[in-house]
């Protein structure tokens, strides 16, 4: 579903799971209209539930394949799949601090800065 934000003019679209998600939250709080978040400027366009329905009718049955599939093939959760990287043992080593050098020393006057010193 494509959509145009209503504040930067950017378009951007909403996936088939992005609308599933939509209409489950829609139909789970009663709500008129869902907040699209737009990836440019980060504010929400108001879409109504009828548009999203109208390009998504049949989202009930799609919610209940994508149940099944999860089940079918559960998916690994973010956390213990970064930790059953081999590399994440590896960690890196915070960066060292740069040892400060002497202060430079201050700039010597020339023609002008003497003359202009002068007049003041």
């Amino acid at each position: 579903m494509n959509i145009k934000c209503a504040f930067c003019q950017t378009p951007y679209t909403l996936s088939r799971i992005q609308m599933i998600d939509a209409l489950q939250k829609m139909d789970a709080e009663k709500l008129t209209h869902y907040d699209a978040h737009c990836p440019r400027c980060r504010r929400s366009t108001r879409v109504e539930r009828k548009r999203v329905e109208m390009f998504f009718p049949n989202w009930r049955e799609a919610l209940k394949q994508l149940e099944a599939e999860m089940q079918a093939h559960p998916q690994p959760e973010a956390s213990s799949a970064v930790e059953s990287r081999p590399d994440a043992a590896k960690q890196k080593e915070p960066k060292k601090a740069k040892p400060q050098s002497a202060p430079k020393p201050a700039a010597k006057k020339t023609e002008k800065t003497k003359s202009a010193a002068k007049k003041k």
